[in-house]
């Protein structure tokens, strides 16, 4: 408390004895133990109502020790227990023991990752897939505005997400690696890539291309072979050399007999390759004897059909064909939906074919379609003419049910153009979008479904659908969302008339790596999505024969079987839904491809690199004494004193505010009973 703040105190206690003295001693003649009590209690009220006036406050300091953060980030994959887990392991826990010595000047966190960032301080060397970029992205949300240095070990062999070397240029916090692995370079032979199509159709061929890669000195020559469900179907000599280190080999199988078909790719090893594991690599594909045919048939060019065939044909069981109405009948025999691109009055004979064969039918409308014709030609809808060109905004219906639409995001999708008034459905239909004029949702369907006793139909009321797939493209980078959507409704129009209430998402072949699941979407005969289901989903392996049977769980809006600890084989599965004794069936793959085998030395290369990005440094095993005494010198690391200054009431006001009040109170009530003025 300051001196000055001490005498304010002295002179109010003198002020209020002085006034006190005044008024109850001078030229007072009243005497005895009633006068020293009102006095003193006169005494407290002033006294403390000068003490609020003055405020007295006291500082007092605070002082912490800000250390700096330590972080041991351990990679977990797979690769490492190649080259001795128990090896790996010891390195771990030498330098944990290390950086124990370190905890008075750091705060020592424990991390490890794989796929993901964990908190854990034991290594088990089971991951499957390896991201380095996203654990230090984790760390760098964990530990913002912190002082912050991250010691990872890792063999600097990165499996999946973006390349690590590129993120440290953006990383924030400074990196010390420690290499684990075999940091020789061996001669090495591997397949880095193949690519194909997801199917193939019966008798059709498909293209394989492969992409290998050298790092080796001497010319090679190594034999690449292609087997298909264990047969030989192709091979060639490949020359190599540490010039042209690469080459990507095309060619064309042929697809003879249906189902999924295993391809397994191979090449020759070196007569001294020590990592032979990514000279093979597999994959799978099915094969389907039949493909769905879709006419796009129209008067006008317009880029909305290209939109619609390349989104149609981004699933490779379509093929689209694009035809004037006016072509030979004959041609459209085939056709398994057709579209019809703002249909006129030379149409007629199209729509006659339509009718003749019960054939599915999606009519897209527009600023050129003949809505008299359309109304007189057909018996599924009907359209008002006679209205502007206006602007019309897509709004989901959250009650569709004939399949699930619930992936489909309509976020920043421009308007479609129209001059339809509104659409009156005169068959079983439901709405998937409805329209939305400028900011008022209208009771109106813009994309709908049509049922018919033989047959199914759709209906778009607008044109410029063109510019919902550029909208997905810039909204997710990628056309999947729409091309998806479209897809969901090609597959409505081409399956057998009547509502599917059980409906599963599941693909046909899955990495080992990946998550392997199956979704499946149930809803009650009110067509009313069931959350209180069970379904029960059976999994057999083709190979052993042995079976799992599980339940389904239910997630946000759909039901979900985790299939990731299957070994890689063929499996068949049949999901059942227990109460209404509903099943639907299929078979998968689950392929035998471990990415963490395809590499024979750990990367210190780019862990060197990654360190020098962030103002770190590598090191090696044998080097962990000296990275535990660079951290303990390093003067950004050393742990910081802060002092913080808090300013404290001497009194609280409240409580000399009540001993005020109760002296003036009990003085006054004193007085009046004794009679005083």
């Amino acid at each position: 408390m300051q001196l000055q703040t001490v005498l304010f105190i002295l002179l109010a206690a003198i002020m209020a004895l002085t006034v006190v003295l005044f008024q109850y001693y001078y030229k007072s003649k009243r005497k005895g133990k009633l006068q020293v009590i009102l006095s003193f209690l006169r005494f407290l009220a002033i006294f403390g109502t000068l003490l609020l006036l003055i405020n007295p406050k006291f500082t007092k300091n605070e002082y912490t020790l800000q250390k700096t953060n330590l972080v041991l980030l351990a990679d977990n994959s797979s690769s490492l227990a190649l080259e001795g887990k128990a090896q790996a392991i010891s390195h771990f826990s030498f330098l944990k023991d290390k950086v124990e010595s370190l905890s008075d000047n750091f705060n020592i966190f424990t991390y490890k990752f794989g796929g993901e960032l964990s908190n854990s301080d034991t290594l088990g060397l089971t991951e499957k897939s390896t991201n380095i970029s996203k654990a230090l992205a984790g760390l760098n949300e964990i530990f913002t505005g912190t002082t912050t240095a991250v010691i990872l070990l890792s063999d600097g062999n990165q499996t999946i997400g973006e390349d690590y070397e590129f993120y440290g240029k953006r990383q924030k916090l400074p990196i010390y690696p420690v290499v684990l692995g075999d940091t020789t370079k061996y001669d090495d032979l591997a397949i880095s890539q193949i690519n194909t199509n997801r199917y193939a159709f019966l008798k059709n061929k498909f293209p394989l291309e492969v992409f290998i890669s050298y790092d080796g000195k001497e010319e090679v020559s190594p034999e690449l072979k292609v087997f298909m469900d264990d047969n030989l179907v192709y091979k060639e000599k490949v020359a190599l050399s540490n010039v042209s280190n690469t080459k990507i080999i095309n060619t064309q199988i042929e697809a003879s007999t249906v189902g999924i078909k295993n391809i397994k790719v191979t090449l020759s090893p070196l007569p001294n390759e020590k990592n032979s594991a990514n000279n093979e690599k597999l994959m799978a594909l099915e094969v389907l004897d039949e493909k769905t045919n879709v006419a796009i048939i129209s008067n006008v060019q317009h880029p909305d059909i290209g939109a619609l065939k390349k989104s149609i044909e981004s699933n490779e069981q379509r093929l689209v064909s694009i035809y004037r109405p006016d072509a030979d009948l004959s041609k459209l025999q085939e056709v398994d939906v057709y579209i019809l691109y703002q249909p006129d009055a030379t149409f007629a004979k199209v729509y006659q074919q339509i009718q003749l064969r019960n054939s599915n039918s999606f009519t897209v409308l527009g600023t050129n379609t003949d809505f008299n014709f359309l109304n007189n030609i057909q018996n599924s809808f009907l359209v008002e003419s006679g209205y502007p060109v206006q602007e019309l905004f897509a709004s989901p219906n959250a009650a569709f049910s004939k399949f699930d639409i619930s992936d489909f995001s309509l976020q920043d999708f421009p308007p479609l153009l129209s001059d339809a008034g509104p659409v009156t459905i005169l068959g079983r239909g439901e709405p998937l979008l409805k329209i939305r004029i400028k900011g008022v949702d209208m009771d109106q369907p813009l994309l709908s479904t049509v049922e018919e006793d033989a047959s199914k139909h759709a209906i778009l009321v607008g044109e410029n659908i063109w510019k919902w797939r550029v909208q997905n493209y810039r909204n997710d980078q990628a056309f999947v969302e729409f091309d998806a959507f479209l897809g969901k409704l090609i597959l409505y129009l081409t399956t057998s008339k009547g509502k599917n209430r059980f409906v599963l998402d599941y693909s046909s072949i899955y990495n080992n790596s990946n998550e392997t699941k199956i979704k499946a979407t149930y809803f009650d005969e009110a067509f009313v999505f069931d959350a209180n289901a069970s379904i029960n989903i059976k999994v057999v392996n083709k190979s052993t024969n042995t079976s799992l049977e599980f339940p389904m769980l239910l997630k946000d809006g759909y039901y979900e079987a985790d299939l990731s600890h299957l070994t890689p084989a063929t499996y068949d599965f049949i999901a059942t839904v227990t109460k209404e004794n509903l099943s639907r069936s299929g078979s998968f793959s689950v392929l035998d491809f471990d990415a963490e085998k395809q590499f024979s030395s750990s990367n210190y290369g780019k862990l060197n690199r990654l360190a020098n990005n962030t103002t770190g440094k590598l090191y090696f095993p044998d080097q962990m004494d000296s990275l535990v005494t660079a951290l303990e010198t390093d003067t950004k690391f050393v742990p910081v004193q802060k002092s913080k200054q808090i300013v404290v009431p001497l009194i609280d006001f409240k409580f000399l505010l009540g001993i005020i009040v109760a002296a003036l109170s009990l003085e006054w009530f004193i007085r009046k009973y004794n009679g005083l003025t």
